[in-house]
């Protein structure tokens, strides 16, 4: 695993869950693990028992709306491009220093179907990996032009799936 890129996707729940698996996996054998996060917003509960974890694991997310981005109007939408750019800059700074051993771009994907990232600039970010760090990409759809630079690829999907209360 070492120096690859994993991407997990698809339309069933868990992308973001087999990703922090492995990133407890991974900082309890020793290893710096960092995650961004795009689009979900303040309000992701279930993500704040990281913030415990710290500092072997440590979560950041830049955007400032309690909303996921889906959830947003046009308006909040736009106040929180910036704070999207922020987020990527600062992805960019990590690949490009190796702050961690492990780097987590948690809705990578979802930031190129809102069209907030291209494709091309999706490569252009990866290509500033460092070779020895491990790089998990999740999102619902895996578009084309992003399979190639992956060494592992998860489709997640649901078979049957009984809503969470």
């Amino acid at each position: 695993m070492n120096g690859s890129i994993q991407i997990y996707y698809g339309e069933g729940k868990g992308k973001t869950t087999a990703a922090l698996g492995i990133c407890i996996r991974e900082a309890g054998l020793g290893k710096s693990v960092m995650i961004v996060q795009f689009l979900k917003g303040r309000d992701c509960k279930e993500l704040d028992l990281l913030k415990r974890l710290e500092p072997e694991i440590k979560l950041f997310r830049f955007e400032k709306a309690h909303s996921g981005y889906s959830e947003l109007t046009s308006e909040q939408k736009e106040e929180e491009y910036q704070n999207i750019k922020n987020g990527l800059n600062y992805v960019r700074k990590v690949l490009t220093t190796g702050q961690c051993d492990i780097l987590v771009i948690d809705e990578l994907l979802g930031l190129i179907d809102y069209e907030i990232l291209s494709v091309e600039a999706a490569r252009e970010l990866l290509q500033e990996k460092n070779e020895e760090m491990e790089l998990i990409l999740t999102g619902r759809v895996l578009p084309e032009g992003l399979a190639d630079m992956a060494d592992d690829i998860y489709q997640i999907e649901a078979i049957k799936e009984t809503p969470l209360s």
